[in-house]
Order: structure tokens, then C-alpha cells, then sequence
């Protein structure tokens, strides 16, 4: 099917880029920025979009691509970096702005494009940059200003080459989705062809292909990714995939007889106990970086061990996903910040024994969810709420104990119980509790106490790519505080996280 990539030169919103394309039903993917023109051509990409960045390219040294992607004949979009990128490697200039611009701003159409059509002649945008375009490249026309900015938008029409100076992939931009579809269907001249059912048939045909006749074992936590691999799976590989769940000991409330409950019925499932192992291992590791590796490793021991007894198995396959791979990996050699290392990314061993199978690795979660609903599988596990890999091991901060995971346990089902109770839980994203490593001094019973502090957080989002702090009502709040001080002992003090993402993440660790 077609697609487009994605040049990462940093910015916060590249993967906002990637998604509103996907939006589209265009398959987009993000590559690093020095991507050289074979591997592009190998890619066979419809057009290439410059993402925006931090960087100044009036300084030294900026990021970079190879002046040859400019002579393949694909259409390119520059954003806010990428659009002077654009301009400066072409001949024009850019300078410093006489004043920064962020936030938002009111665009004056000055040309007719493809770019803006069916545009109205003003419409707002969202600006985030210091440096401005002066004087625009041979061949390049002016497409639009802002009061601020003589110079927001430029096209070269015969070499399909555009630029804006603000953000089309940001809400805050009411018509940049409009903006990349004409960017999409009237310039690059691709197809709508993104659809799970296209994936589900394409994805099957690439595992058949890939595994022959060896066996696959895949690793299923019970959580919707997992779910849904394993599904995608089963019916692509039948008695040639051996499902395991493990009990690591790290786990919710009853979470272990819940998903076999759950999963049975629906897929062949092999139940490892190996609890005590996994907090062994934990013993006394507070970093939560290597909290995540020393998981990912057991985890791997547990299946070497299955697949020994199998008689060996060749291929692991994982829930992996696409923001997975974009925050352990710093979006695959761009200049993007790793923001954490996932446990079945970054967690690995180098000598792993197995050869990754990773079929959802191209998917953000609502796509995963998406997939789900084309296998038909029942919406009470695609609605469930994400859970982390490592478990409770990163919702409690410091020393993981049976004693903490105990406390975290209770308060954690009491607080989604509530969530339940009230009709509020499929209305956030995502909603935990985490253990802090400070204690606090509280009255109790007209006593002293010197107890642990729970953060209770929820967030609404779309993908877990940004997210912001769901307003749940006081009341309710005030009910599962009362509820854990009361009921959990060892605990007198639960606080409320109102921290969006960026600049916080979902997670605590």
C-alpha cells in the first residue's frame, strides 16, 4: 500500500505527524533524518515530510539530510525546522525572527495551491519557532503570511517541494488534517488503503511467509496487546503457536485468575507460576531503567525454558508496539529523546535465543484496538485499560516487596473498582496507582501514624502519545481516598496526579 515517511529532525510532534497521516488511512512510518536516498527508494514511498525540530539551522551543528533526497522527484512537505531546512539547502535564507512566535497565530492565504485547497482565505494556526525565512529559494513562491511572519507557507509547485511554518498536526491547528489530505490524495497521489482488514490480510500472509513450519511461542499478559497478537496469531499459525501466560508475581489484584478466566476459552493457554523468581531478582533495584531489563530478561529465561521443554521453539513473538519503539529508541536514530526503555524493547538480552516475531510493531494502541474489532474479539478485553509490561514494578517507586505490592494491590482495586462503579472507567484512558517512597505523618484513630503516600492518575487520551489529566469528580475522589486510608493499612495519605503528557509520561517510571 502506499506510504509516506516521516524525517525526524526532533520535534515533540513527529509522532503526531505519523498519526494524523495514519488518520488518513495512508500508512505513514518515521525515519531518521539522515536516511539515505537508496533506502528511501528501497521504501517506495509516495512523498517525504521534514518534521520540525528544536534546532536552529542557522547554527552549527543542525540536523541535516542528504541533499540528493531533493532530486528523487517525490513530493516533500517541510514543517515550521523542515520547511527552513527546505528553504536555506535550496538557496534561500533564513535569519532570526524579530520576535518568537508560539502559540497561536492567523494565517492570510496569498496564493492559490494544492496545498490549501478548499482553504478559506484566513484560518488560525499554531506557531513554535525562532527563526523565520527571509528570502525565499529559486523557483519558490510565497503561499501565505501571518501578521508576525511575511513569509508562512512557500511552494515549488514543478518540483512538488512545500513548506509551512507552523504546525497542520496539532488540534490546535483546526485545518491541518485538511492541509496533509491535500498534501496525501492531491500532491503525492495516494490511496486510502490503511484499513485493518488490509492489515490483517497483509500481516497474515508476512507471518505465514516468515515462520514455514516452526513454532512460535507468544507471550500473552492478558492485557489488549497481547490479546490481540496473540489472536492475530492463532489464526494465522493454528497449533503452531504455543500461548504462555506467566505469573510474575507482579500482577493486580486477582489479575492472574481473571485472565485465564478471560483467555481459555479463546486461545490454548500454557500458566507459568514463577512469582518468586521475578522478585528475587528485584531484590533491592530501585532504578526503575533497571527494573524494566531485569524483567525483560526473566521473562525471556521463562521462555527459553518453555521452549526447551517443547522440544524448542524458534520464534517469540511480542505485543510490541509502534510508541514502544518511538520512546525506547529515540524514534530509530533521529534526534527525538529516548524517554523510556520498555521491557521488551530496550529490556532484551543481546544473545537473545529466539527470533522476534513483532506484529503489532507498526501500530499505535487505537489502531490495536481497531485490529481487535476485526477479529472480533469481545469488547470487554479491548476496552480494558493498558497496563505495563513490567507491571506493578513501575508503579511503585523504590523498593519492590511483597509488603508494597501488597498495599499497591489494594489501593489499585479500589480505586478501579470505584472508577466501575461510578460509569467512569471506559471514559479515561487510563487509570493507576503508585507507591511512593516517602511516608507521611498522619491522625488516625486519634493517634500518630507514619504511613505510605499513594498518587492516584488518570488521563484521557487517544493513542498514549499525549495525554492530559482526566477531571474526575471530587466526590469521587474524596470516596477512594476515604476508602484507602480506611481500608489499606499502612497507607494514610493519597494525592491526585494533574500533570499532562508531555511534560509528564502516562507512568510514573
Amino acid at each position: 500500500m502506499d506510504r509516506i515517511l516521516v524525517l525526524d529532525f526532533g520535534s515533540q510532534y513527529t509522532k503526531l505527524i505519523c498519526r494524523r497521516i495514519r488518520e488518513l488511512q495512508v500508512y505513514a512510518e518515521i525515519v531518521p533524518f539522515n536516511i539515505s536516498p537508496e533506502q528511501v527508494l528501497e521504501q517506495k514511498p509516495k512523498g517525504l515530510i521534514f518534521s520540525g525540530g528544536p534546532a536552529s539551522v542557522t547554527l552549527k551543528p543542525a540536523p541535516r539530510p542528504d541533499f540528493a533526497l531533493f532530486n528523487l522527484g517525490l513530493p516533500i512537505l517541510g514543517i515550521c525546522y523542515g520547511m527552513q531546512l527546505a528553504a536555506q539547502l535550496l538557496g534561500g535564507r533564513v535569519t532570526p525572527a524579530g520576535a518568537r512566535e508560539y502559540g497561536q497565530a492567523r494565517f492570510h492565504k496569498t496564493k492559490t495551491s494544492p496545498l490549501f485547497f478548499s482553504l478559506p482565505v484566513q484560518f488560525p494556526v499554531w506557531m513554535s519557532h525562532g527563526d523565520s525565512i527571509s528570502c525565499l529559494p529559486k523557483g519558490f513562491v510565497k503561499l501565505g503570511r501571518t501578521v508576525q511572519l511575511p513569509i508562512a507557507a512557500m511552494a515549488d509547485e514543478a518540483r512538488r517541494i512545500y513548506g509551512v511554518q507552523f504546525h497542520p498536526e496539532v488540534e490546535h491547528t483546526p485545518l491541518g488534517r485538511k492541509i496533509l489530505a491535500n498534501f496525501l490524495f492531491r500532491i503525492c497521489r495516494c490511496q486510502p488503503a490503511w484499513t485493518m482488514k488490509n492489515f490483517i490480510r497483509e500481516k497474515t500472509a508476512e507471518i505465514k511467509e516468515r515462520v514455514g513450519n516452526e513454532k512460535v511461542l507468544c507471550a500473552v499478559s492478558g492485557g489488549v496487546d497481547s490479546t490481540v497478537m496473540a489472536t492475530l496469531l492463532a489464526q494465522a499459525l493454528g497449533r503452531q503457536l504455543t500461548a504462555v501466560f506467566v505469573d510474575n508475581g507482579l500482577l493486580r489484584l486477582n489479575e492472574a485468575e481473571d485472565v485465564l478466566r478471560m483467555l481459555k476459552p479463546r486461545l490454548p493457554l500454557l500458566f507459568i507460576p514463577a512469582q518468586q523468581r521475578f522478585l528475587t531478582r528485584l531484590q533491592s533495584v530501585y532504578d526503575p531503567e533497571k527494573k524494566r531489563r531485569i524483567i525483560g530478561r526473566e521473562f525471556i529465561r521463562v521462555f527459553q525454558e518453555v521452549a526447551e521443554r517443547a522440544g524448542g521453539i524458534r520464534f517469540l513473538a511480542q505485543g510490541t508496539l509502534y510508541p514502544d519503539l518511538i520512546e525506547s529508541r529515540s524514534a530509530f536514530g533521529g534526534p527525538s529523546a529516548t524517554i523510556k526503555t520498555h521491557h521488551n524493547v530496550g529490556g532484551l538480552p543481546r544473545n537473545l535465543p529466539f527470533e522476534l516475531i513483532e506484529p503489532l510493531k507498526e501500530l499505535f494502541k487505537d489502531e490495536v484496538r481497531a485490529l481487535g474489532q476485526a477479529l472480533r474479539i469481545p469488547g470487554k478485553i479491548l476496552e480494558r485499560h493498558p497496563f505495563p509490561g513490567p507491571g506493578l514494578a513501575v508503579r511503585i517507586l523504590g523498593a519492590v516487596t511483597p509488603q508494597r505490592l501488597s498495599l499497591l494491590r489494594q489501593a489499585d482495586h479500589i480505586f478501579i473498582s470505584e472508577l466501575r462503579s461510578a460509569g467512569l472507567y471506559h471514559r479515561v484512558w487510563q487509570a493507576l496507582a503508585v507507591l511512593l517512597p516517602v511516608r507521611s505523618v498522619g491522625v488516625m484513630g486519634d493517634r500518630r501514624t507514619y504511613e505510605n503516600v499513594v498518587a492516584l492518575r488518570a488521563v484521557t487520551s487517544t493513542d498514549a502519545m499525549t495525554a492530559d489529566w482526566a477531571r474526575l469528580p471530587q466526590d469521587l475522589l474524596a470516596r477512594v481516598a476515604r476508602r484507602i486510608t480506611n481500608e489499606v493499612k499502612g497507607i494514610n495519605r493519597v494525592v491526585y496526579d494533574i500533570s499532562s503528557k508531555p511534560p509528564a509520561t502516562i507512568e510514573w517510571e
